[in-house]
C-alpha cells in the first residue's frame, strides 16, 4: 500500500530563511516590480533607473559637474513652490511610471491635487510629474535620447536638461506627442507653459549666478498669470 508523504514544515520557533534578492547591475533587463525588489534591498545605492526595461546606474557624483547645479535647481524650484501652494517640488525621487520605466529625475515640480501624478501608499510618485529636470553631467546620452523618449510617452508636459561642462541648457514642451523645444527670449528668459510663473534666467543658470536667477523669478511671481493660477490651484 503506499501512503502519501506528508510535506516536511519547518521546527516550532524556526523560520524559513528568504533569499535577498540579487544585486542590480547596469544593463539588467527587468520588469518594474522586480527592479524595485532589488532597489529596496541595497540601501547603499542612491540612485539606479529603470529605462525601456534596462537598469541604469549613476557614477560618483562630482560637485562641480553636479552637486552644484542641482543645488541651484533645488532652490530655484523651492522659492516657486514657496510662493504656490499647491504645487510640490521632489528631489532625486523615484517615480514609477509603467512596468518598463521607473526613473529617478535630479527634481520635478507637480501639482498637488488634480495634476497628473500623486503619491501613493508606497511613497512613491506615480505618474507623469508636469515638470522634470536633468542634470546631465555624465549621462547626457541618457538624459537626451531614451529618457527624453520615456518621459514623452508617460507624458511629462516639460522636460529641462542642463549640461554644465557644455555650457547648454535644453527646455523641451510637450506639444501633441513630440517634444519642442523652447528658445530663450532677448531677455535669456524662458518661461514654463505648465507653470505660469515660473521663469528660468538661462544665463544665470548657466553662469551658476543663484541672486540673477532668483531675481528673474521674483519678478514674475505675483504677477496676473501667477496670481490666476495660484487661485485656481486654490479651489482644487
Amino acid at each position: 500500500m503506499i501512503t502519501a508523504r506528508r510535506a516536511a514544515t519547518p521546527a516550532r520557533g524556526r523560520r524559513e530563511i528568504i533569499p535577498a534578492p540579487p544585486p542590480l547591475h547596469n544593463g539588467d533587463r527587468l520588469g518594474a516590480a522586480e527592479f524595485l525588489r532589488r532597489y529596496s534591498a541595497m540601501p547603499e545605492v542612491k540612485k539606479a533607473e529603470l529605462i525601456n526595461g534596462i537598469v541604469f546606474m549613476a557614477s560618483p557624483v562630482r560637485a562641480k559637474q553636479h552637486g552644484i547645479p542641482d543645488n541651484l535647481v533645488q532652490g530655484w524650484l523651492f522659492s516657486y513652490v514657496a510662493s504656490t501652494p499647491g504645487v510640490r517640488a521632489a528631489a532625486n525621487s523615484t517615480v514609477r511610471f509603467d512596468a518598463d520605466n521607473i526613473p529617478q529625475p535630479d527634481a520635478l515640480l507637480m501639482i498637488e491635487k488634480g495634476g497628473q501624478a500623486r503619491i501613493g501608499k508606497d511613497g512613491y510618485i506615480h505618474g507623469a510629474p508636469e515638470l522634470v529636470v536633468e542634470i546631465a553631467a555624465s549621462s547626457a546620452s541618457l538624459d537626451l535620447n531614451d529618457k527624453l523618449d520615456a518621459y514623452r510617452r508617460a507624458g511629462v508636459l516639460e522636460y529641462v536638461v542642463w549640461r554644465p561642462e557644455e555650457q547648454l541648457c535644453d527646455w523641451f514642451v510637450l506639444e501633441e506627442d513630440r517634444f519642442i523645444k523652447l528658445l530663450p527670449d532677448k531677455q535669456h528668459l524662458i518661461r514654463s507653459q505648465a507653470f505660469p510663473g515660473l521663469v528660468l534666467d538661462v544665463k544665470a543658470l548657466l553662469a551658476e549666478n543663484a541672486a540673477a536667477l532668483l531675481a528673474a523669478l521674483n519678478k514674475s511671481l505675483g504677477k496676473a498669470a501667477h496670481k490666476a493660477f495660484a487661485a485656481k490651484l486654490a479651489k482644487a
